[in-house]
């Protein structure tokens, strides 16, 4: 069976049903693909209610089926495979077991849902085949995929991906062009945008203000210049910039692969004023992540229903509060980052926010080479655990599904990016299993 084929099969079963609960995850893809899910049932008459969870623990899913709902269905999140008889609904692209015969998940079907279909994308593709109307939605499902980083590698949306993306922008939706890839192009000043610029660094520049002022000085830049937005400069103004980022990172030998990752596709949101920090989908898709961070995803959500005036601007004050709290953090957990045998880690304990020990433990990676564990507590005798490794064979989702088991709590995820809930005190045992399944995996070349 096609992927295509199952969409239709679920998108029918949706059609024959009436009352929903949508549970979606509460990070950007999930919010994307949770305001696709209740736009589809709206335009089909059906009655639902939506809720956000960061993750299926027991306690929730029993909290979840005491609802009592005619159709529960999971939005980038694959219930326990126990539950395959019940009547669920899952568009998910984490590598799960779940099977059930309305799970729309890209890893069934040969496709990498890590780069190729984000669990937006996976219900978009439902939503399309309930009503042809629903391709409006179709940019919502490359905000998703966009929040999820599927474009970064290549520096473009692939796979199935590329095929919503171009329907977005049949639609009148979204806009292609080609322009500078560090975060930041329209909502933050060139200094900004230089000074955090990760992905390839500028040598010399990032992480140093030094740097950054005199890079701009010696381009013959005017010190106020530095708090204009790249959208702001001139064509010749950002040749020169890119000609320079270019040189320095061939003159310190990181060679050309590097300097190709400078220039890549941007998604513009043809209907959402430039600068507005919506036009951009990576930045949008920030946004929406910034505002649930902060514990706030039914806000998030009305931004991705189209809310705007009052909506937007308590959610840039979110984004604000995410940002400072961001950085305080990475300050926080640099400073108890340890190295064991394999991993790096660091616990957090309730100095961090489980809802932001992810994005923490991402940032904290960039600059290891092994895998990077942060553990957080989330207010209930639990542990939140993410897992990330910037590149390299080790597939992180089973790795930490079998540690996370061991110890009485759950996990996965995707290779690079994964998590985890475990029960307070098993920290270290964790990490013992964790390590072992790393090593089982090289012994057995199975990364």
């Amino acid at each position: 069976m096609r992927i295509e084929d199952r969409a239709k099969e679920i998108a029918d079963f949706i059609r024959k049903r009436s009352e929903f609960l949508v549970v979606a995850h509460s990070d950007a893809d999930g919010i994307a693909g949770g305001a696709i899910a209740v736009k589809s049932l709206q335009h089909a008459g059906k009655e639902f209610e939506i809720e956000f969870v960061k993750q299926l623990d027991p306690s929730t899913m029993e909290r979840l089926l005491d609802k009592n709902r005619e159709v529960i269905w999971f939005v980038d999140l694959s219930p326990d495979e126990r539950m395959e008889g019940a009547d669920i609904v899952v568009t998910d692209h984490h590598r799960s077991p779940m099977r059930s015969r309305y799970t729309l998940n890209p890893n069934n079907f040969g496709i990498n849902g890590d780069k190729e279909l984000s669990g937006a994308g996976a219900t978009y593709l439902v939503a399309r085949e309930i009503e042809r109307r629903n391709v409006e939605l179709s940019f919502l499902a490359v905000i998703g995929a966009c929040g999820d980083l599927q474009d970064r590698d290549e520096r473009k949306l692939i796979g199935v991906n590329r095929k919503i993306l171009e329907e977005a922008v049949r639609s009148g939706k979204m806009r292609i062009i080609k322009d500078i890839q560090y975060f930041g192009r329209e909502c933050k000043p060139i200094f900004s945008l230089l000074y955090n610029a990760d992905d390839p660094i500028i040598p010399g520049v990032t992480r140093s203000s030094r740097g950054v002022k005199e890079f701009l000085m010696e381009l013959g830049f005017e010190r106020s210049d530095a708090w204009k937005r790249w959208i702001d400069l001139s064509k010749e103004d950002k040749r020169r910039i890119l000609s320079e980022i270019a040189k320095r990172l061939l003159d310190k030998g990181f060679g050309s692969r590097y300097v190709r990752r400078l220039i890549g596709e941007v998604y513009l949101l043809e209907q959402e004023e430039e600068g507005s920090g919506l036009h951009d989908a990576r930045e949008f898709a920030v946004l929406v992540n910034s505002v649930s961070r902060c514990g706030k995803p039914d806000l998030a959500l009305m931004i991705c229903l189209g809310s705007r005036g009052r909506y937007l601007e308590e959610a840039r004050k979110y984004l604000d509060r995410h940002r400072n709290n961001l950085l305080r953090s990475i300050k926080l957990a640099k400073g108890r980052l340890e190295r064991r045998k394999i991993v790096y880690f660091f616990h957090a304990g309730s100095s961090i926010k489980d809802t932001m020990i992810g994005s923490v433990t991402s940032i904290v990676s960039k600059d290891l080479s092994s895998p990077t564990i942060g553990f957080a507590y989330d207010g209930d005798d639990r542990v939140k655990v993410s897992a990330r490794l910037r590149s390299g064979g080790i597939d992180l989702s089973r790795a930490i599904r079998v540690a996370a088991s061991s110890v009485g709590g759950i996990g996965g995820g995707h290779r690079n990016a994964a998590g985890a809930l475990i029960p307070r005190g098993k920290e270290e045992e964790f990490l013992d299993r964790f390590e072992r399944e790393i090593e089982h995996q090289s012994r057995f070349d199975v990364l």
